[in-house]
């Protein structure tokens, strides 16, 4: 990934979570955990999520896989990366945290039933390659899952809109100082693949028997599942 990505996200990562939840209302954390229903996680299965930021969607895989299943939390930036261990253990969940860069992952091949990515595969030099990769840790018939923002369609189309163009660079920038940040992230957003789209990048990985998308508040934000050949 670039570095000016990389030096981006460790500047905000102290108002990181804040502003999640301020600019989300909260809302990320249940597509968090749709997120990891969907993908079916159960107890005693290992997960590797790359791009964790600050580790929650980690933190919910840990509560689904349970004493028995591992969970290990990559980022490529390590200040993003900071607040997640005492997030665990708050918690009382025992999770592996290291730096690594999603399209160059540190892992034997066929090591984990599944690998997500939330918030981050917009963000990598190159998707299908990140994507790739995410396949390649994962064993025959495990699960890639991306959850990632798309363009609403349909009645949240405008309000979405609004708030993207407007609300998140001010508030964003008011509250972490950085506002070339907070436009850059819903920049990205708006147009990076989403839907069919994205699927047509799956697709191109070649390492898919199935792929599938499940759209959230009218495709604000898009969970897709892959299951690995």
């Amino acid at each position: 990934m670039s570095e000016e990505v990389r030096r981006m996200f460790a500047s905000i990562s102290g108002r990181y979570d804040l502003l999640n939840s301020v600019l989300s209302l909260g809302v990320h954390h249940r597509w968090r955990k749709k997120a990891v229903r969907f993908s079916r996680a159960s107890e005693g299965m290992s997960v590797l999520d790359c791009a964790t930021g600050t580790g929650d969607l980690a933190i919910e895989y840990k509560k689904a896989v349970g004493a028995s299943g591992q969970v290990s939390g990559t980022d490529f930036c390590a200040e993003m990366l900071g607040p997640a261990p005492k997030k665990a253990g708050k918690k009382g969940l025992s999770i592996q945290w290291e730096v690594a860069d999603a399209m160059d992952l540190p892992y034997e091949d066929d090591r984990f039933d599944i690998s997500s990515i939330a918030f981050g595969i917009r963000n990598v030099d190159d998707p299908v390659t990140a994507l790739s990769e995410m396949a390649r840790v994962v064993k025959p018939n495990g699960k890639v899952v991306v959850l990632e923002f798309g363009q609403p369609y349909g009645i949240m189309k405008y309000p979405f809109r609004w708030h993207s163009k407007y609300v998140i660079p001010l508030l964003g920038g008011w509250i972490s100082g950085n506002r070339q940040a907070y436009q850059y992230l819903p920049d990205t957003s708006a147009a990076f693949p989403a839907g069919d789209r994205f699927l047509s990048l799956m697709k191109r990985t070649g390492r898919f028997k199935s792929f599938e998308s499940k759209p959230l508040m009218q495709g604000i934000a898009y969970i897709y599942i892959g299951v690995v050949l």
